[in-house]
């Protein structure tokens, strides 16, 4: 028997006991989709996110200072006057031109803004599936952070209207704020918002830029890497908050940044008061592999979780097959009276356990494209389907599966004897 006859016989017998084999597969579908959107949903969000530290780049340095001085304010709150810090890292790092590119506060605040009919405090975190567009839309508000004149060089970003944050605009505590690619098209739509006023908690501040975008194509959307406003660090003044103990230090080259986190520690450990003061340099490209490790780990958790349905899928892929031997005990037995080799009795029945581990792989691939189509848009409001690895990968286990667990029924119906098979009822 040649593997073609094989096949149609295998087909034969898994189409004639339909309902059978359809539950026999449901183990193999729903261990393959499952695999195949765990893989998928975390492979694709470790991509989002990588993509978003890149944006960003990736040779940035988190510096943090801390300073316990805690007193109580007119409200009755306790609020921290402990020193303000930043002056002192901006002076140093500017000294430190061959090395740094910049630094900037990395703070963020809260605040209502209004231009026109719209307003922050009327907006929602949401997000709809627009079906002409075939994409995710919504509206969020803007997040809002202080910062220098050197925080588009430490954020990646690039003016495409108007201009940065100046010097000047910190030193004369001007009220201007610079508009992310995403604020600034919400707010103000195709319109050009250069000079135009907005209120941040009812103060007057003009737009004086726009970012460029950071995230483009289909992501951008979803994305909240561009929904921001940008005022200078010096703003507190009138907007309020506490003092700034996270900053970001730009390095020129990812191989300087070594030399500028022991530069930068041996600097802020002569400056503080430790009694009442404490710091942190660390390169961001840590917290880079220290959220993949974790995707990594939660990913292979999930997967082991999915590979034990694998394992009663093939468990039951075996049962089946099992009794498929029994059924056709007295055809097997024929076959081997009128000469047919042991070698062919095995082939057809792990062609007939591959089919069907393939068959309900196939399925199972179809539910898990589905899967990652769903919890992709619900759960990270992004697109994301298998790639072809992984679509080829789970195939290739569902057959394996098939040719394991057929295995064991295969090589028992090739050794059955002729005689005793034909005597069977």
């Amino acid at each position: 028997m040649n593997v073609r006859q094989a096949v149609k016989m295998a087909w034969k017998s898994i189409w004639g006991k339909k309902g059978r084999a359809v539950l026999t597969m449901l183990g193999i579908i729903i261990g393959i989709a499952s695999v195949m959107t765990i893989v998928s949903v975390i492979t694709g969000y470790a991509s989002k996110m990588m993509e978003q530290f890149e944006a960003m780049g990736t040779n940035r340095i988190a510096v943090s200072v801390y300073s316990y001085m805690y007193v109580e304010n007119e409200d009755g709150e306790w609020v921290n006057a402990g020193k303000d810090y930043f002056p002192d890292v901006y002076e140093y790092c500017s000294g430190m031109k061959d090395l740094v590119v910049g630094v900037t506060p990395n703070a963020w605040f809260n605040a209502t803004m209004v231009y026109g009919t719209k307003s922050t405090a009327t907006m929602q975190e949401s997000y709809t599936w627009d079906e002409t567009a075939r994409k995710m839309v919504g509206e969020a508000p803007p997040s809002f952070y202080y910062g220098s004149d050197q925080y588009a060089a430490c954020s990646n970003l690039k003016i495409a209207k108007g201009r940065d944050l100046s010097m000047l605009d910190i030193q004369n505590y001007k009220q201007v704020v610079v508009l992310g690619s995403k604020a600034a098209r919400t707010f103000f739509g195709t319109a050009n918002p250069v000079g135009k006023i907005v209120q941040l908690n009812n103060l007057s501040f003009e737009v004086v830029g726009v970012y460029a975008p950071r995230i483009t194509g289909e992501d951008a959307e979803q994305s909240s890497l561009d929904n921001f406003v940008l005022a200078p660090y010096t703003a507190r003044r009138v907007l309020g908050g506490e003092n700034i103990t996270d900053f970001i230090v730009v390095a020129k080259d990812t191989e300087k940044m070594d030399e500028i986190v022991t530069q930068l520690d041996g600097f802020l450990k002569g400056l503080l008061d430790r009694g009442s003061s404490d710091y942190r340099v660390q390169p961001e490209n840590q917290y880079m592999s220290y959220a993949t490790e974790s995707l990594n780990l939660i990913g292979g958790v999930l997967a082991g979780v999915a590979a034990i349905s694998l394992m009663v899928g093939g468990i039951g892929i075996m049962n089946i097959m099992l009794v498929t031997v029994t059924e056709r005990t007295r055809e097997i037995g024929i076959r081997r009276a009128i000469g047919a080799q042991r070698s062919s009795i095995v082939t057809q029945f792990l062609i007939e356990a591959a089919m069907l581990c393939g068959i309900g792989g196939i399925i199972g691939i179809g539910l898990g494209t589905l899967g990652c189509f769903i919890l992709g848009n619900l759960l990270f409001q992004m697109t994301i389907y298998p790639s072809a690895t992984v679509t080829a990968g789970a195939f290739g286990l569902s057959v394996l599966l098939g040719v394991v667990f057929g295995c064991y029924p295969a090589v028992k119906a090739s050794n059955l004897q002729p005689v005793e098979a034909l005597r069977a009822e």
